[in-house]
């Protein structure tokens, strides 16, 4: 028998780490903390400070007007607090945030283009820590400030809101936003607390290369959050991205999973005809029950193959629909 699903795309794991799915902060990381020296930005000479991910200090003499946003979650979260951009990340389909339709693509987390960054002269980009370390030179050598966020949990979202909240001087819109979030996952523990949980294996992957998301990963921390088992738990993380572990087919045979979903960036339909087709060839997986059942999944890339910003509620929901279909 096979032993593990074979890949090694490297340029995957590039992909993951840019697109703030969950697998960019380290998985000691701790929430940001976030402070204001002065709550209003009226008063002559009030300066905002906060810290940053990477526990670094970023002052500002009021709210930031002019702001860019390296990724969809961070895009999400300004316009949720009342907040706008002057720049987007790249993308091929209709902005996240309908309102934001028409704002300046600027490039993304893996690759930022300066130069529309220069002429859009930004009060402060939005990055990903900590792929966009290596970016801060570049960013301040334009006169603009980096900040820098991540997401590997519903609660380092809540963290960017909070921070993001205190950018803008919305501390009571972040709040509430934050509220709801909690009243989301408080009422989904709840109605699973005495429930059988369903066995999942939640794969981060594109054709050929396949990842187990391990519950310190965004969407492993969702998918529990919604009332599922995790069946890669106690797998081993990988070295270089410990949010994330190799496929062991024989591990996953003996855990049996009811549902197998599937996260991706690229075309799900390719996506998924890819996976099912390397399962066709270890015949292996035709014993699994959620193969036998056609439980197979591709989830929405915009809520799933990145971070949803405070669409994380209908990312909870729509996981706890799929693991509790309605009989």
């Amino acid at each position: 028998m096979k032993s593990y699903v074979l890949w090694s795309s490297a340029a995957l794991l590039l992909a993951v780490t840019g697109c703030s799915n969950g697998t960019t902060t380290t998985t000691d990381h701790k929430p940001a903390s976030t402070s204001v020296s002065a709550t209003s930005n009226t008063t002559s000479g009030a300066t905002i400070q906060i810290t940053d991910f990477s526990k670094r200090t970023l002052s500002f003499q009021k709210a930031p007007q002019h702001i860019v946003a390296l990724s969809n979650g961070d895009l999400d979260i300004i316009y949720a607090l009342g907040g706008t951009a002057v720049g987007r990340p790249n993308s091929n389909e209709p902005s996240v945030v309908p309102a934001a339709e028409n704002v300046q693509q600027i490039g993304s987390t893996h690759e930022v283009d300066l130069e529309k960054i220069t002429m859009l002269k930004p009060d402060v980009v939005l990055g990903n820590y900590p792929m966009n370390e290596k970016d801060i030179p570049a960013i301040e050598g334009v006169g603009s400030q980096l900040l820098l966020t991540g997401a590997n949990s519903v609660q380092d979202i809540q963290s960017q809101i909070t921070l993001f909240g205190q950018l803008l001087q919305k501390q009571a819109q972040a709040a509430k936003l934050n509220q709801q979030i909690d009243q989301q996952v408080a009422k989904l523990q709840q109605e699973t607390a005495s429930a059988s949980k369903p066995k999942v294996l939640l794969v981060y992957g594109a054709p050929a290369t396949y990842m187990a998301a391990l519950p310190n990963s965004l969407g492993g921390n969702i998918l529990e959050a919604a009332g599922g088992s995790n069946i890669a738990a106690d797998f081993p993380g990988l070295q270089n991205f410990p949010q994330y572990a190799q496929l062991n087919t024989e591990r996953i045979l003996q855990a049996n999973p009811d549902y197998i979903f599937i996260m991706t960036h690229g075309n799900t339909e390719e996506v998924k005809a890819a996976f099912i087709k390397e399962m066709q060839e270890n015949a292996a997986w035709n014993g699994i029950r959620a193969v036998q059942n056609n439980q197979v999944e591709v989830l929405p890339s915009d809520l799933f193959g990145t971070n949803p910003g405070t669409r994380v509620t209908k990312a909870l929901d729509l996981m706890h629909q799929k693991l509790y279909p309605a009989k």
